[in-house]
């Protein structure tokens, strides 16, 4: 082999080795992962739109309990609150499928956070109550005394994404 060659060989070589995955420090990519998850949360408006609080102090067995719970403020703050006022009311499940009675008129639009809080709590609470059931799979109404009923509603058209 010509000294040359030697050469080429040499710095083909050293360009090759070169090619490898170097070690590189920490790099920022933002948030952690997130998505539905297992557990109940109770769902809360913000100015970036509604965000899930996990419920990791208490038990909930029925619907009726959820709303009450959303209907209090978040105990940590956090920019987050509810928007949830309701009067009477009665909230029943099975399956996919959620209804809520709700005494007199409601006031909202049906594409609002309040909306969207009520309809991502409920469908997260039914598929704690009810694990065979997906929480996207649900599908919850609104049936005010006064007006037409709403929905059915799926919370993925409330969240940002």
């Amino acid at each position: 082999m010509k000294l040359g060659q030697v050469i080429a060989v040499a710095a083909l070589g050293t360009v090759l080795a070169g090619c490898g995955v170097q070690p590189t420090g920490v790099i920022g990519a933002g948030e952690p992962a997130s998505g539905l998850t297992r557990g109940m949360r109770l769902y809360y408006a913000s100015a970036g739109g509604l965000r899930a609080v996990p419920l990791v102090d208490r038990e909930v067995d029925d619907l009726n309990d959820v709303l009450k719970l959303l209907g209090a403020p978040p105990a940590d703050q956090g920019g987050l609150t509810s928007l949830v006022h309701l009067g009477g009311y009665s909230a029943t499940g099975s399956g996919t499928r959620v209804t809520v009675r709700l005494e007199g008129f409601y006031g909202e639009s049906g594409r609002d956070q309040a909306t969207g809080q009520l309809v991502c709590t409920l469908a997260r609470a039914q598929s704690v109550l009810e694990p065979e059931v997906r929480t996207d799979d649900v599908e919850v109404t609104l049936r005010p005394s006064e007006g037409p009923a709403m929905g059915p509603y799926r919370c993925a058209e409330f969240l940002d994404g």
